[in-house]
This record gives C-alpha cells, sequence and structure tokens, in this order.
C-alpha cells in the first residue's frame, strides 16, 4: 500500500468514526446495528482496512447517511457539485442528525425547484408555431 492510499484509508476511517461520534453510537453499537464485526470495524475506522463497497453501504445505512456520500470519501464515485454540499452536510460534525436531515430536506427542495424553473424557462423561450 502507497503512503496515498494510506492517508486515503486513514481519511475514510476518520470520515466513518466522526459520523459515528455525531450519531452518537459505540463503536460496538454500529457494528451491531452494520452486522459486520467489532474488530474489523475498528481497523476500518483507524485506516488499517480497505472495506468493499457493501461494507460501506452497511454502514452508511446503520448511520443514516446516504451511500453515496461514503462511496465518495472512499474513492469509489467522483463528487458532483451536489454531491459536495450533502457531503458537506453530512460530514459536519457540529450539526446532530436531525439537523442535518432538515438541512438536507431544504437543499433538495430548493434543487427540485431551482430544476423546475429551468425547465419551465427552456420551454418558455421556444416561441409558439403560428
Amino acid at each position: 500500500m502507497t503512503s496515498g492510499e494510506a492517508d486515503h484509508l486513514e481519511d475514510l476511517g476518520r470520515f466513518i468514526r466522526e459520523q459515528r461520534a455525531t450519531a452518537k453510537m459505540s463503536l460496538r453499537r454500529l457494528s451491531e446495528v452494520a452486522g459486520i464485526s467489532n474488530p474489523y470495524l475498528s481497523q476500518i475506522e483507524r485506516g488499517l482496512r480497505r472495506p468493499s463497497a457493501e461494507i460501506l453501504q452497511q454502514i452508511a445505512k446503520a448511520l443514516r447517511i446516504s451511500a453515496e456520500t461514503i462511496y465518495v470519501q472512499a474513492g469509489f464515485l467522483e463528487p458532483s457539485e451536489r454531491t459536495s454540499v450533502v457531503v458537506a452536510i453530512e460530514a459536519d460534525p457540529h450539526l446532530s442528525l436531525e439537523h442535518k436531515q432538515a438541512l438536507l430536506q431544504i437543499y433538495r427542495s430548493f434543487t427540485a425547484s431551482s430544476a423546475e424553473g429551468q425547465r419551465g424557462a427552456n420551454s418558455a423561450d421556444v416561441e409558439p408555431p403560428r
């Protein structure tokens, strides 16, 4: 494993640990809810093991964050502009789970209404047939 890979695994582990702390879950409780062993989860959090996409999905579900968010952190997906906002909200250790959910709901409603507005504006640009 290269130094860059080790750093990336440490960053992923730190992200999972911060999300677990934000959710006020012990390591043991997260391992139970995610259905993975306590020692394995500990190794992931310390950056010693590279989890599979399936394991990451189980951890994301247990932490009530999107699998997409954790996949971006793991380097399985490239962050998109929209994802970076979601990642930032979900990664913020100062926000409670309830605050994160509220902010994400507001963000998604704004982006949905913005997309609808764009579709309406684009159709208004077309002249009606004569």
